[in-house]
């Protein structure tokens, strides 16, 4: 805590305060009111099932943690190279962006049971699950920020006779990287919920065909154990990408800070 404001101090205990305090409440609650665990568990038998069961829900959860990393990255990387070729040019713009936009209007759930039809039950339909939910953010934020430029320094470039490339790559590209964090952000914490889905739909391992499998067993434990995992997995992919971030664009942080202060 050594070097910490007292603002930020309060920032990271009160969450964990706020959580403490809602668990014992859960847990008093079901045994005042004698709720059946399989109805709703309590916070103790999840850490219970959890423990008595982690073997089988570590196996579930590596399945789930790789088609999430694996739709991540792809999503990173197609979002990233559609982001560049719309702003850079027009034509790719009025051609493509029309698509990446129709591609959001189509419920994920309702493209899963195809992909299954043509791909099969392994484990390449669930990636593409995660890639199309998480690219979408990750584009939309990237344009917006290679277009949202200085004009004063793009017309100061152009007065040395920069051509439009070299705008676009000394000005364009590195001005986009706040926005393309935020929309990384935004992926890593829906790219779960791709993985979940393309589960929920056709398969035979991971958590959320662990989920479908104990909710007509009522073992509901089970349920929330995998939902705490699930949410663990969203929580630490969001945490690694915001340290990116400040590792990576700890100038622009400062600069921002120095101009507020």
């Amino acid at each position: 805590m050594v070097g910490l404001k007292g603002s930020q101090i309060i920032s990271l205990v009160l969450p964990a305060v706020i959580i403490w305090v809602l668990l014992i409440i859960w847990e008093v609650a079901l045994q005042a009111f004698h709720i059946p665990k399989w109805l709703l568990p309590a916070p103790s038998e999840i850490l219970r099932e959890l423990y008595v069961e982690r073997e089988m829900i570590a196996s579930h959860a590596l399945v789930t943690l790789y088609e999430i990393l694996a739709g991540f990255s792809i999503a990173i990387i197609v979002g990233v190279g559609l982001a560049l070729s719309i702003a850079y040019s027009r034509l790719i713009e009025r051609s493509l962006y029309p698509f990446v936009i129709a591609s959001q209007t189509i419920p994920i759930i309702a493209i899963a049971p195809l992909l299954l039809i043509w791909i099969g039950y392994g484990i390449s339909p669930k990636i593409i699950v995660v890639a199309l939910v998480a690219f979408f953010p990750i584009v939309v934020n990237m344009v917006d920020g290679l277009k949202n430029l200085d004009d004063d320094m793009v017309s100061m470039i152009r007065t040395f006779g920069a051509s439009k490339w070299q705008i676009f790559c000394k000005i364009q590209i590195p001005s986009s990287i706040p926005s393309l964090f935020s929309g990384i952000k935004i992926a890593a914490a829906v790219s779960v919920i791709g993985a979940v889905i393309g589960e929920w739909v056709g398969s035979s391992q991971g958590l959320g065909y662990l989920m479908t499998r104990s909710i007509p067993q009522f073992e509901t434990e089970r349920v929330f154990a995998s939902i705490f995992i699930l949410s663990l997995m969203g929580i630490m992919l969001f945490l690694l990408v915001f340290l990116a971030e400040r590792i990576l664009l700890r100038s622009y942080y400062k600069s921002n800070q120095s101009s507020n202060s």
